[in-house]
């Protein structure tokens, strides 16, 4: 509400004294979203291949896709630590720890719904015809 009121335009918020470094988005930000755009692809791969009757096709896509999930959580982890702000620094740390604090939620919400889709892949429970609940978490 400060903020909206009486906004102050230096990056450090109310407190320009201290500053903020903001994050480069050609180094981290970049290699995460890298790593997201390949697991969309990935569980794609996964999905076409189930569909078509391609079990060893549709585990290895899962499983590719759970790990780059993992590596990109580890990856967002690892930028939380190295930042030089908070999310009490001003507008800017309130910004971006609740944007990204959300999305990473997300992941890891999707990582659990395919790892549940993957573990059922491998346990024989997913075919061709009967997968819904494997394409309900990829939509998600």
């Amino acid at each position: 509400m400060h903020n909206a009121i009486a906004p102050i335009f230096e990056l450090g918020g109310l407190y320009p004294a201290f500053g903020i470094d903001s994050i480069d988005p050609f180094e981290l930000p970049l290699v995460n979203t890298i790593i997201l755009l390949t697991s969309g692809a990935t569980v794609t791969f996964s999905h076409h291949f189930l569909i078509k009757g391609g079990r060893k096709e549709g585990l290895s896509g899962a499983l590719l896709t759970v790990i780059a999930a993992l590596v990109f959580t580890g990856l967002q982890s690892i930028e939380y630590i190295v930042s030089t702000f908070t999310i009490s620094d001003g507008i800017y740390g309130s910004c971006f720890f609740f944007s990204t604090g959300f999305h990473g939620l997300h992941v890891i919400i999707g990582t659990i719904f395919i790892g549940v889709g993957l573990i059922r892949l491998f346990n024989y429970q997913l075919t061709d015809s009967r997968h819904l609940g494997y394409e309900c978490g990829i939509l998600y």
